[in-house]
């Protein structure tokens, strides 16, 4: 259709329409010819503007003439035309136009305003007008003042007024924005130096019309710049603003200088302006006496010839223009402004083959670029962050060798740079982009073309015409809007939710919420949870967390500390003052207050408390002729101020309403004449405790006494936190069972964010969860299929769909987590912990989702599809909806939802019982030996040396109060079938009896650490028969924490170590267990019998660390230590409660250490680790000095200055060196499992190692240490190869012995190989380089490793190394050692004859080293000097 023919032809028929008052306006034009003209609510397709015109905002001055667009071609089409700025307008009149002669017909629409009256003033950046007042002071409660402005300048002060005493007042742009200063205080604060109250506004230099209206009443600010409006309260004590002399506008003159202004002025035109309802420009056209005029202000409004051009599109929107070739130089200028950080500005082939041309945006920097073929021939970088939405001004000029480029040339610009080259002009300058059809030479396209605005073009100091441009008679163009600047501010309003921080490119906006404690790509969700109660639904126990009672609402969070025991969850809100706090000398006339801060804001604190069933706060008030409360007739001599700041006359444990204390409820007070101990005024301190428990008044936020001035008269009090326990919406719930039924609740009103979280759980194949309805916009939530989640929106712009699919079916009868959120980025779906379902939001349409209709929750307002199930934890933008209140009056609904533990029973460990209750569940730990919320808190204990816990097997005894004692009860095990045995410990004391089970018939069942520090389990099933079964991978005793498990189901056993199988085992058909009589931790007291090898782990029975100890249901550590009163346990010794875990490195050192030093002297921790056991072997001819201490503690305990603790024995070393010390050093047992009735294992090569530590670095082979004294027994090089053997007995000792390198960094370690060779055993021990594990490292320890790695488990570690001794079992070996030893005694005799010369010197010096009754002989035995000679290497067979 032409618009354009009979346009001017209207018929007389036409329809006009009020709307009632000045409204922004939008159509559709569709199907003319069916009678439908007009379609409200979409985009203006004609316009013919009549009368005033008043309300027309935003449109160029082109748009203020007749307009005419395509129509649609045909009855089905429909053609949209938007204008790029909205009208505003009170009349529309649809005229249809008469069928023109070709078959068309038009439609006209006219808008209509009111009428209008303007006063403009021009001012051109060096003007202002001054209103000058009557009086010297102007001073008033109350302002108005109101103006619209249009400029294309960014900076400029619009008007300005100040007091001598520091009031002032001014509003200015700054950078495109408004900024409003306002100060009331006499505080003499400046306008350079104060921040501004408020700012408005963006992009307000556009060079359009834009309204500014302040309003003042005393300190409340109301400030609206279009149609934004921010609120605020101005700082200082006073209300009036105190102005002197004048207002100026446009400007702030300097007194005495005219034309000098202290910033700059306002350029632009100013239209209505008015001060408290005085019309300044009117009166500056009348010439009025209270108008004075700096500079030319003229009275009409000027439009400057500039046109800007908008760059639309990123890949195809570019400007193509002329310039001249083959000039010597170059010189192009222009204005841009955009919010990209990267784009190209210019680029272009220049003339004479001297190279390209380009200037880009990168990263907000600005880069000039000039390149022949692939050599940068020139680069100059400057500014930053110019992707900022205001305009800059770019020039670059080529003169006489010379490029510049100058930046933004005002008086803050940097300085200019240049370069050194020789260009000349080009021929086609492209600005923004390149066409597509543009080779690279004659274009540089990068990755993104410029989006934004540019305006002022020159090239070669001629300015180009943009509208000849868009006449198509100079250069070209493609997707540009001409004659229009349409950036726009997508951080106004900031849709930046809690505070987060918005940036923005051309087409969106981006959130920084790195600040907040909200996430999402609108800074939308709260980071924290809601309650304690969710935290601990999450598995978390006592602690500080933050919780935000109202999710994505507005309220903030608050730190709270949630102690989450086994049967309630408590949220405790401190304040600033929990302490006893002493009052003295105040009176009714002065009264002491305290008011208290928890901090957060009333309303998060009304949060908590409302969002839980229960809360109370401890008040104390102690007393010694302080009164409290008076009579309940009388005035309160002490009162609390709760959450409304109302008073409260009622102390703890009294009902609100009532002037009473708890005793007087009770009748319990010291004086039956008053309702509260304080009240009797006695002379001897009382007080008064309670809890305050009525919500509404809670919390307490202020405390008044004025009772404490007389003689001997004193108080103290103390108000306790917040505690709140109940979570009244993490369980709300209910359940529907007809598809009929639903709940209906208010309109959803979400706008710009929504989410909706809830849990769900049915059994049903589909079903509508919720669902909201407006005009056209909707919002549903619902299970589409069994294992489908569908969340359906439209904001006017069509439907979106997302759904999230499940792997399992989702109509499992178990609770289901959905959320759903819907923001101006995107749209989101995530159900449970699945892979979340997003959509990103189209920038362009509707944005706002407008809902009227109730809100439905378990059904449709169609009543089809209707859910049945159970939902709970229904929150709507982060307020919770009352299901279950609602489901009491509502039929086919019920309250609450049974059946928690089916989908949480797991949350409940180690054998803990999940208990339903109406709101959620709890774990029932009585059949656990674990405690706390989940079962998982271990209970442990401390045994030292002869503690002992002995559980007896009698009849039933109950251990808790709280469960019922069919469930708590302790029984006796009737069926002996099968046992299930678990337990941790940690030690370094072995041997060690760890448990002990005794059977009414002396069998047993014993867990021990043998010597070696293996473990050993111990069946006596009966006195001749007994199964012992090893554990020997490592030393246990190695105060780390290790776990056992035992379970014998009928005959076949299994033994667990550290969650690793270790063994397995059947029993004979012909064993018989037998009922268990006892079961002991510890040392065993009874004098039972026990066979030798548990006695001896029975010496001092378990030092160290046990921790959740259990016996079947049974758990007789935790009834020793919870319930030992009312529990058949026996302790012995002393028990202490500890955890292992936080003692494995610290105080077990000290409890398993039975055989260190008595003195606490801080041993360093190589000392510590030797002194775990101090020395178990032979010593022999110690002697320091003089001093033989040895001898003295076995010759002469009772007079020398010895201490001896333990066990010492007088003995022969060189007797014991082929029998006792075997087993005395044998501390690691084979790796291997076995089976046998000894703690003993096969014994190593014959080895002493000495007490005395050392380092060795750099090796080739032992011999560099110390001499070698056995000629004939060879050592292998390092680099020799030698596969080591693998079966064998030690009787064959024929090869040389194999030595590897020591490690290069320490021999604190090493691993001795023993023998079990056949071929090779000659020499069984093999030293190599000790792993920290055992997987070696080979990169650590080079080759060494790789041996180690051959030796496998049959290496033991050693921790100390000094001395390894070599056995032959061959005549030549013992004849070698034996002259050895003899060249050794020699040597020890010669020393000892020098050193008996020296002794008669010294005699008289040691006198007082000893105690006088020492008779002379024995002194002389004493002061032996050096009696035995240091022999470097000792060496035993």
């Amino acid at each position: 259709m032409d618009w354009r023919e009979n346009i001017l032809n209207p018929v007389e028929k036409n329809t006009t329409h009020d709307v009632g008052f000045s409204t922004n306006l939008y159509f559709i034009w569709k199907n003319p010819r069916n009678g439908i003209f007009a379609k409200g609510l979409g985009r203006v397709i004609h316009i013919d503007f009549h009368g005033c015109s008043l309300g027309i905002t935003e449109l160029t001055g082109s748009l203020f003439s007749l307009q005419t667009f395509a129509g649609n071609m045909n009855a089905d089409s429909v053609v949209h035309h938007k204008l790029l700025h909205s009208v505003r307008a009170r009349f529309v009149r649809f005229v249809p136009l008469e069928w023109n002669p070709s078959g068309k017909i038009g439609m006209r629409v006219e808008v209509y305003g009111c009428s209008y009256k303007s006063d403009v003033a021009d001012f051109d950046g060096r003007s202002s007008l001054l209103y000058r007042f009557n009086q010297k002071l102007m001073s008033t409660l109350k302002d108005v003042i109101s103006l619209k402005f249009k400029s294309m300048q960014g900076d400029g002060v619009l008007f300005h007024g100040e007091g001598q005493r520091g009031d002032h007042i001014t509003l200015e742009l700054q950078k495109g924005r408004l900024a409003l200063h306002l100060n009331l205080d006499d505080s003499k604060a400046r306008l350079s130096s104060s921040p501004p109250a408020a700012i408005l506004g963006s992009l307000l230099d556009d060079q359009h019309w834009h309204s500014v209206l302040i309003e003042r009443v005393s300190k409340q600010v109301n400030f609206t710049v279009d149609k934004h409006t921010q609120h605020f309260r101005t700082k200082g004590e006073a209300d009036a603003l105190d102005i002197d002399y004048e207002l100026s506008f446009g400007g702030i003159p300097v007194p005495g200088k005219p034309g000098t202004f202290l910033k700059k002025n306002f350029h632009g035109c100013i239209e209505n302006l008015y001060y408290n309802g005085v019309n300044i420009i009117d009166l500056a056209k009348r010439r009025k006496h209270q108008i004075y005029t700096v500079g030319n202000v003229t009275f009409s409004c000027s439009e400057p010839q500039i046109v800007p051009i908008t760059f639309v599109n990123s890949s195809s929107s570019y400007l193509l223009l002329p310039g001249t070739p083959q000039i010597d130089g170059l010189s192009v200028s222009f204005q841009f402004r955009t919010w990209n950080k990267d784009g190209l500005l210019l680029s272009t082939e220049l003339s004479e083959g001297s190279g390209t041309l380009r200037l880009s945006l990168e990263g907000g920097i600005l880069r000039l670029m000039i390149q022949k073929v692939t050599d940068l021939v020139a680069e100059i970088l400057t500014g930053s962050s110019l992707n900022d939405g205001l305009w800059h001004s770019v020039s670059i000029n080529a003169r006489r060798n010379r490029i510049t480029l100058t930046l933004d040339n005002d008086a803050a610009s940097p300085a200019q740079d240049t370069t050194r080259v020789q260009i000349y002009s080009g021929n086609r300058y492209y600005f923004g982009g390149c066409p597509d059809n543009l080779t690279d030479s004659q274009c540089l396209n990068p990755i993104k073309a410029f989006q934004g605005c540019m305006r002022l073009i020159f090239i070669d100091n001629q300015p180009k015409d943009l509208i000849s441009v868009q006449q198509s008679s100079l250069g070209n163009f493609s997707d540009l809007h001409i004659d229009l600047c349409s950036i726009k501010d997508r951080c106004l309003p900031n849709y930046c939710e809690h505070g987060g921080s918005c940036s923005q490119s051309w087409t969106t906006f981006y959130c920084n919420c790195s600040d907040t404690s909200y996430s999402g790509a609108t800074c939308h969700n709260s980071i924290y949870e809601q309650s304690c109660e969710a935290y601990r639904h999450q598995g978390n126990t006592a602690g500080f967390f933050y919780i935000d009672s109202d999710g994505s609402g507005p309220l903030g969070p608050l730190q709270v500390y949630c102690n989450i025991t086994e049967d309630k969850i408590w949220t405790s809100v401190q304040h600033n003052n929990t302490e006893l706090t002493r009052v003295r000398g105040s009176n009714p006339e002065k009264p002491y207050t305290m008011a208290l801060d928890y901090g957060g804001s009333m309303e998060q604190l009304e949060a908590v408390i409302d969002g839980s069933e229960h809360c109370e706060q401890e008040v104390a008030y102690h007393c010694r002729r302080s009164r409290l409360l008076n009579t309940p007739d009388g005035i309160p001599f002490t009162w609390w101020i709760g959450r409304s700041n109302e008073r409260h006359p009622y102390w703890g444990g009294s009902p609100p309403g009532v002037q009473q204390c708890e005793c007087g409820l009770d009748e319990s007070c010291l004086d039956i004449r008053h309702f509260c101990n304080c009240d009797a005024d006695k002379d001897e301190w009382t007080n008064d405790t309670g809890f305050l428990s009525f919500k509404d008044h809670l919390p307490v936020t202020q405390i008044v006494i004025t009772d404490t001035n007389r003689s001997n008269s004193e108080a103290a009090w103390r108000i306790g936190p917040l505690r709140c326990y109940g979570d009244r919406h993490f369980w709300n719930a209910v359940s529907f069972y007809t598809e009929a039924s639903y709940l209906h609740f208010p309109t959803f009103h979400a706008e710009f964010s929504a989410d909706i979280s809830f849990f769900f759980k049915t059994t049903a194949l589909s079903g509508v969860f919720l669902e909201n309805l407006g005009i056209k916009d909707f919002i549903r939530l619902e299970i589409s299929s069994p294992s489908e989640i569908t969340f359906a929106i439209d904001v006017g712009n069509g439907p979106v769909e997302l759904v999230v699919q499940s792997p399992s079916p989702l109509n499992d009868n178990q609770w289901h987590y959905v959320w759903a959120e819907r923001n101006l980025k995107e749209t989101s779906l995530q159900v449970d912990s699945l892979p979340r379902s997003t959509r990103e939001t189209s920038e362009e349409g509707h944005f706002r989702l407008q809902l009227n209709s109730q809100l439905f929750v378990g059904g449709t307002s169609s009543k089809q599809k209707g859910f049945l199930g159970c939902i709970r934890s229904l929150h709507l933008n982060g307020q919770q909806l009352d299901l279950e209140e609602r489901a009491k009056v509502t039929s086919g609904v019920r309250p609450g939802c049974p059946g928690h533990c089916s989908s949480y029973g797991s949350i409940c460990h180690n054998g803990g019982k999940c208990v339903e209750k109406h709101s959620g569940y709890f774990c029932d730990c009585t059949n656990s030996p674990y405690e706390g919320p989940f079962c998982r808190k271990e209970v442990s204990a401390v045994f030292e040396a002869g503690t002992s816990v002995t559980y007896m097997f009698q009849e039933p005894y109950p251990v808790t109060k709280n469960v019922n004692l069919s469930s708590s009860a302790i029984y006796t095990d009737s069926s002996p079938s099968r046992e299930n045995i678990a337990f941790s410990f940690v030690t370094a004391q072995a041997p060690s009896l760890l448990l002990f089970i005794n059977s009414s018939s002396q069998d047993f069942l014993a867990v021990l650490l043998c010597k070696n520090g293996s473990l050993q389990v111990r069946y006596q099933l009966s006195k001749e028969e007994i199964h012992v079964f090893t554990i020997d991978v490592e030393n246990f005793a190695n105060r780390r924490m290790h776990h056992l498990k035992i379970t014998r189901e009928g005959r076949e056993l299994t033994i667990q170590m550290d969650q690793q199988l270790r063994l397995s085992y059947n029993f004979s058909p012909e064993v018989e267990f037998r009922t268990i009589r006892s079961l002991t931790l510890g040392k065993v007291t009874e004098n039972i019998g026990l066979d030798s090898e548990v006695a001896k782990a029975n010496t001092l029975g378990f030092v160290g660390c046990l921790s959740s100890v259990q016996y079947n249901h049974i758990a007789p550590l935790k009834a020793a230590l919870r319930h030992a009163t009312i529990a058949p346990v026996t302790v012995q010794g002393t028990l202490t409660a500890s955890s292992c875990g936080s003692m494995m490195d610290s105080d077990v050192n000290a409890v398993t250490t039975v055989h260190s030093s008595s003195e606490n002297i801080g041993l360093d921790s190589e000392v510590a680790k030797a002194n775990t056991l101090g020395f178990v072997g032979c010593l022999s001819s110690v002697q320091y000095n003089h001093i033989a201490p040895l001898k003295a503690a076995l010759r002469h305990a009772t007079i020398a200055p010895v201490t001896v603790q333990g066990t010492l024995t007088a003995s022969s070393c060189g007797s014991m060196m082929d029998s006792d010390v075997n087993a005395v050093t044998t501390v690691h047992s084979s790796s291997g499992t076995f089976r046998g009735r000894s703690c003993e294992q096969p014994p190593l090569a014959l080895l002493l190692v000495s007490s005395r530590n050392f380092h060795i670095k750099g090796l080739t082979d032992i011999t560099q240490f110390f001499t070698w004294p056995f000629p004939e027994w060879s050592c292998v090089p390092s680099d020799a190869r030698h596969p080591l053997p693998s079966t064998g007995s030690s009787a064959d000792l024929s090869c040389p012995c194999f030595i590897r390198q020591l490690s290069t960094e320490s021999t604190a370690g090493a691993f001795i190989y023993r023998q079990t060779a056949v071929s090779c055993s000659s020499h069984p021990v093999v030293i190599v380089p000790k792993p920290q594990t055992k997987q070696t490292n080979k990169a650590a320890y080079g080759e060494e490793a790789t041996l180690g790695r051959q030796m496998g488990e049959d290496a033991v570690p050693l921790d100390f190394l000094h001395e390894v001794i070599w056995v032959r079992s061959n005549e030549q070996g013992v004849i070698a050692v034996v002259i050895f030893i003899i060249f050794c005694i020699i040597g020890i005799m010669t020393r000892f004859l020098y050193q008996q010369k020296q002794s008669h010197r010294t005699n008289q010096m040691k006198e007082k080293d000893y105690p006088e009754n020492l008779d002379s002989s024995f002194r002389n035995d004493i002061d032996l000097q050096n009696t035995v000679s240091e022999c470097k290497r000792e060496y035993f067979i």
